[in-house]
């Protein structure tokens, strides 16, 4: 598979978890797929560009940071395989 093919099955995934409505996902989820998301199009995070730390984002930069190891291209995998599962319940 190439990367082109990958970006595209990524953004198919993107499309398809914005028309899910996010009061239906479970907050682990939607903590999961915001920090794949953000690992695959921004990188690892750099904890000197944060600024606003309030409760919510402190768990949201906990979940990209947790998966800080992976790279933009596995964590573009996990968030298809993610979005996968979740429509086939």
């Amino acid at each position: 598979m190439t990367e082109k093919d990958l970006d595209i099955r990524f953004q198919k995934a993107v499309d398809i978890a914005s028309a899910i409505p996010q009061a239906s996902l479970p907050q682990d989820v939607q903590l999961r797929l915001y920090a794949y998301y953000k690992q695959a199009t921004f990188g690892t995070l750099n904890p000197s560009h944060i600024s606003n730390f309030d409760l919510r984002n402190a768990f949201k930069t906990n979940a990209w940071m947790q998966i800080s190891h992976l790279t933009p291209d596995e964590a573009k995998e996990l968030y298809i395989e993610t979005i996968i599962a979740l429509q086939k319940k």
